[in-house]
């Protein structure tokens, strides 16, 4: 009876003690463009764990994609929040994100090498499980994610909330290594029907393990609390509590099912 009572205790000043631990790392692109990574683990957890890439929305490596990254980290994965911009740039008028949004993706090429470098990051951690490997996007980090499962990045799965669905890399039969999770809002202005059927048509014929999840009464955006501070701008966004909350239920699942395997 003591020793379980000592046993319980000890495991009680474990949790007590466990601090998510968070650290910026500078790294860099295969074209020389220098990058800011901010990684994030539990350090109560012994050993390597599970992987997760976060990718940010078109604002740029901001304070919400950060927030993830520690979210994951809580969840007991090793989580690293990219940089697609370089130097860590973010901002708050749509007309910069546009602009740094558009250059990233100038080049399908450049914007995976951009990628690859955050997960050769995120591989090195020694928190980091490397056959265990996921990502996950928000807005612009949505498609970005969406796209490397297209390219055949070798990734357990990918999620991507409130994502653009176009590409201009389409997936090919066979070549999608990922599962895919999209969680969508039903109220998204961004992304026409047109785009949707010619997203599932696109996966179907490329054989891929995906599930569409749309989310009622949801616009754009609707993971991210600081999204109604844009609607100034004449943005179509708005956060939405239950779509923000079940969408991450979702991928909790998921990656539960995809690292069990």
């Amino acid at each position: 009876m003591r020793r379980s009572l000592f046993g319980l205790l000890m495991l009680f000043a474990a949790v007590a003690q466990a601090e998510i631990k968070t650290q910026e790392i500078p790294y860099q692109a295969a074209d020389g463009t220098k990058l800011v990574g901010y990684h994030a683990y539990d350090d109560a957890i012994e050993g390597p764990r599970p992987g997760v890439v976060v990718v940010h929305e078109w604002w740029g490596l901001n304070d919400y994609a950060k927030r993830r990254a520690r979210d994951l980290a809580a969840l007991g994965y090793s989580a690293l929040a990219i940089d697609m911009y370089g130097d860590g740039k973010n901002t708050q008028h749509p007309d910069d994100a546009m602009k740094f949004m558009q250059a990233a993706l100038a080049s399908s090429e450049a914007a995976q090498a951009r990628f690859l470098a955050g997960l050769d990051l995120l591989k090195a951690q020694p928190q980091t499980d490397p056959a265990r490997l996921g990502a996950i996007g928000y807005c612009f980090g949505g498609k970005v994610v969406l796209d490397m499962a297209r390219q055949g990045v070798p990734l357990a799965g990918v999620v991507s909330f409130h994502g653009n669905l176009a590409t201009d890399t389409p997936a090919k039969p066979g070549a999608v290594k990922a599962k895919i999770l999209v969680e969508h809002g039903e109220a998204d202005s961004f992304i026409p029907p047109k785009q949707i059927a010619a997203f599932k048509a696109e996966l179907d014929a490329a054989g891929a393990d995906y599930r569409f999840v749309s989310l009622p009464g949801a616009k754009h955006g609707f993971t991210n609390p600081d999204a109604d501070a844009h609607k100034g701008h004449g943005l179509d966004i708005a956060y939405q509590k239950e779509a923000d909350e079940r969408s991450w239920a979702d991928m909790k699942a998921f990656f539960k099912d995809v690292f069990a395997q």
